[in-house]
Order: C-alpha cells, then structure tokens, then sequence
C-alpha cells in the first residue's frame, strides 16, 4: 500500500508548543516578607490594600497565596462597578407596602455565600469614584453586600496603584483607607530574574504555635495599652494632608487592628521586619516606629531585679536597648536612693563597661554620682569609670572646639 504523507502541521499547534516551553518552569522555597505579612493580616481576618506600581505583580501573589490558603479566588475590578453593585439592587415584590424592598447581591457575592469561604479580591480600588468607595465601606467593614453577609472563611484583599500611575486615579476616602492594613508590594529584582530564568520562588508561610497564642495576646495587648498610656495623642491622629488621609494612619479601629497584628505575629514568631510592615502599615510610620521601639522595651529587664543582682544581671548587647536599662537603673537609685542601691548601681555601670561600648556608661555615670549623699564612701568601682568619664568628656570639648574653628 502506497504510504500517506504526514498531514502538515499548523504553525499555530507549533505556536502552542513554543508557549509550554516558555511557560514550564519550577518552583523553589524562599522567605518573603511582603508575603508573610500579607499571609498574617489575612489569617487575622483584616481587610488588606496592596499598594504598587501596575505590573509589579499583585495580582500573581494573591493568586499565588490563594492556592496556599486553599480558598477559591473571586476577582471584583471595583473601578468598573456602580455603587449599588455593592450597595445591593432594589427588587420589588409582591408587596412590598408588607415585605418591604429587599436589595438584591451580585452574582459573585452569592456565590462567595454558597461557598461559605473564599478571597475577595477588589483590584483597581484606587481608580474607583469617591461613590463607589462609600458604597464599599459597608461591605469592607460589615461584610454586608446588598441583603446578603459574607461568611467568616471569607478574606478580603484589595490593590491600588499610586495615584501618579493610576488611570483617572482618586485619593482614597479617610473611612475606606482606615479600614485597611496597608502594604507597600515592592519587586525583588532577584527574583525576577531568577523566575525568568524558569525558577519562581515559593513562599513559605508562617504557621501559628498553638501552645503561645494566650501568650502572645498579653503580650500584644501590654504592648499596645502601655505605649497608648504613655503617649495619648495617638489614639487618634487624623493627618492633615490629603494624601496621607487615604493611607494608614492613627484611630481606636487601627489601634485594634494593630493589637490583632502583633498577636498573631508574636504567635507566629514572625520576624521583626514583618511585624514592621503590619504596624506601619496600620497605623502609619512614625505611630507604628514608636509601638517598635516600645515593643523592644517590653523585654527589658526591671530595673530592681538588677540591682538585686549585678553580677547576674544580663545587660542587652543593643546599644539603645543597653542604654536604657542603665539609664532605668540610675533612674530607679534617683526614685529611692539609699547607700545599698547605689554602690549597686555602680557595680551595674562597671559590668556595662567591661562587655559593652563605653560611651553608654557615660551619662548614667555622671548622673549617679550627683546622686552620692555626704555620708557615702567612695566605691572603688568609681575608680574603673572616671577614666572613660573623663576620656569622654575630653573628646565633646575637643569636637565642640572643632566646629568652632
């Protein structure tokens, strides 16, 4: 029999071929931050907002955190809608003198219900008219959508684009943005060109410890109510500045938020770069710095219980940290002095001075010995400390007459 020739084949099935080569490609394990954080205000239930360039790759991670958290993706590009797709559509009834109006849901919404779980993603929120935005607070804050509520399994997630690259971009409402943890999603161009390359990194998420969760809640919550106790005026900081109005900023509802963050972080032993970008991303820089800072304090040791002890006392190796338990030191001595606490302290400095940098020592130093009452001897410790004392107090009087020059 004659043989029959191959049927040609089409350039688009050759086309076909070229586009799976391109688009196989491999996974490996590597930590993110952005990710991790991300992961965190999701578990917390919170609501998110992705702030980055178009292109940055937003929508690749939600799909990618998605298919990690198991929960089905729905998709909403808010700058496309009218308020009452959220708001809910008036149907009228049979009666509705009687049964009233209801507002009928969205598709989409309905099916998020039946589901009974899933991540809400609303792209494009910045782009989306200040009527649309209002119409969205209701279900931001309430998860209510027309006469429908959303389920507890349900996340939700949205992204905007700066308004300098935002198409017909708008500010963000003050009540809309201070619904949101914000997160800036930024490119690791190591990344990039390692996925190109055909290895796309994959995140590994932070898994919550069982056994410090009431731990972690006393913790957050001491946190939080000790730097508020300390520092009033920011509980509520309303920013003057448009801009900043449409991002995180200082009220009791991101102060909440903020208190969730640090628990579920703390939980999660997540590192401290990620719990800097939940708390500045909820209650903005300088508030979220000042909870960092505090947050570092919480560990330190009393003040009594080192001068109960020097010797056994372990002084941090920070020096910010190392400063301020000396400083607490000489402080605690000035609140109740007597000849005991002080040569205790000094045994304090002279420890400091032997494991550490000893410009820390110099302050604390100059300050406990105004405190010595005429009846105190002299401890021979002071003798260990006047050199670096006077060393230090050389070298200001030496840079003060240098910039005179």
């Amino acid at each position: 029999m004659p043989m029959t020739a191959p049927a040609p084949v089409s350039q688009l099935d050759i086309a076909a071929d070229l586009l799976t080569l391109l688009r196989d490609s491999t996974t490996e394990p590597r930590p993110d931050s952005q990710l991790e954080a991300l992961t965190l205000a999701v578990a917390a239930d919170l609501p998110v907002l992705l702030w980055g360039e178009p292109g940055i790759g937003k929508t690749a991670a939600l799909t990618q955190l998605a298919t990690a958290l198991d929960l089905p993706l729905t998709t909403v590009i808010a700058s496309v809608h009218e308020p009452s797709d959220f708001s809910g559509l008036p149907v009228v009834g049979d009666d509705p003198a009687t049964q009233g109006v209801p507002m009928a849901p969205p598709d989409w919404a309905v099916r998020l219900v039946r589901a009974g779980r899933g991540l809400l993603f609303l792209d494009e929120l910045s782009t989306a008219p200040p009527a649309v935005q209002a119409a969205l607070l209701r279900l931001v804050l309430e998860r209510r959508i027309g006469a429908l509520r959303l389920p507890p399994g349900v996340r939700i997630v949205a992204a905007a684009n700066p308004r300098s690259s935002a198409a017909d971009g708008w500010e963000l409402s003050p009540p809309l943005a201070n619904r949101f943890v914000h997160l800036q999603w930024t490119h690791d161009h190591e990344v990039v060109v390692r996925g190109l390359g055909g290895t796309w990194p994959r995140a590994t998420l932070p898994r919550l410890d069982p056994r410090k969760l009431p731990e972690a809640v006393e913790f957050a919550r001491r946190a939080v109510c000790g730097l508020l106790a300390a520092r009033p005026t920011l509980v509520h900081r309303l920013p003057t500045n448009e801009t900043r109005r449409g991002g995180p900023w200082p009220s009791p509802r991101s102060w909440d938020m903020t208190l969730s963050l640090v628990a579920f972080a703390t939980a999660a032993g997540s590192a401290r770069d990620v719990l800097s970008l939940l708390v500045r991303g909820t209650v903005g820089d300088g508030p979220g710095l000042e909870l960092l800072a505090s947050l570092d304090r919480l560990d330190l040791p009393d003040p009594e219980d080192v001068l109960a002890d020097p010797a056994g006392a372990v002084l941090p190796e920070r020096g910010d940290l190392r400063q301020a338990v000396l400083d607490g030191v000489v402080a605690a001595v000035r609140a109740r002095p007597d000849r005991t606490r002080w040569d205790s302290a000094w045994a304090v400095l002279a420890r400091a001075l032997e494991t550490g940098a000893p410009d820390l020592v110099v302050v604390p130093a100059t300050t406990l010995a105004s405190l010595r009452q005429q009846d105190w001897d002299v401890p021979a410790t002071i003798e260990r400390l006047a050199g670096t004392v006077a060393l230090s107090r050389r070298a200001d009087r030496a840079a003060v007459a240098a910039k005179g020059r």
